[in-house]
């Protein structure tokens, strides 16, 4: 018996692609909550001494310092965007969410103290090309396509991650223990300014 090869039909062979590619782009991402083990408490945070105010007045300091543009700031949060521009073909931007909320540890030995929440934001864009074709339309025949196309350039985001702890937000943690400055009690109403001496009564 003589075994012939299968031969596919021109038009049949492009469908079969189609659908090849169509399950793969179905295919399941990995899950990625199990890496999530919530085991440490202090990854994305960390403690001043020092008020909510003033700690995320540091914060915001220590953004406009690195050439970030502000979004938010206030006494409890500061939002910041940094543009990034690796190569030619690519962009990337950080944004940053900064929280202060009052220590928990300070709070029940009656010390003023802030604990920080910070978390960065990755998005990454590549430069993408569509072709877009030309149709001419002609009378009977309507609508039909010629080969002159056009491409348009255009930024797609390509990616979107949180940046994971580590030495990043150290170097921030730092930063903003530089810019901090610690409340200090301002004089009475009325009273002199303990860099001037009193007013003696004209004798």
């Amino acid at each position: 018996m003589t075994h012939h090869p299968i031969r596919l039909k021109s038009w049949l062979a492009p469908l079969l692609a189609g659908a090849l590619s169509a399950c793969s782009a179905l295919a399941p991402t990995p899950d990625v909550y199990p890496h999530e083990e919530f085991n440490s408490t202090d990854t994305y945070t960390h403690d001043y001494q020092a008020s909510g105010a003033a700690t995320c007045e540091a914060a915001r300091r220590a953004l406009l310092s690195q050439g970030y543009v502000l979004h938010q700031a206030d006494a409890n949060l500061v939002k910041g965007r940094k543009s990034f521009q690796p190569k030619s073909d690519s962009h990337v931007e950080i944004e940053f969410h900064v929280v202060c909320v009052p220590g928990i540890r300070e709070s029940k030995t009656g010390t003023a103290g802030t604990t920080v929440f910070v978390n960065a934001l990755q998005d990454r864009y590549a430069l993408k090309k569509v072709n877009n074709s030309a149709s001419l339309g002609v009378g009977v025949l309507g609508s039909v396509s010629v080969p002159f196309t056009a491409s348009d350039d255009s930024m797609v985001k390509v990616a979107s991650e949180t940046i994971p702890a580590g030495r990043f937000y150290d170097r921030f943690f730092a930063l903003i223990e530089r810019y901090l400055v610690l409340d200090v009690d301002e004089p009475a109403s009325g009273s002199p300014s303990p860099d001037l001496p009193a007013n003696k009564e004209k004798q």
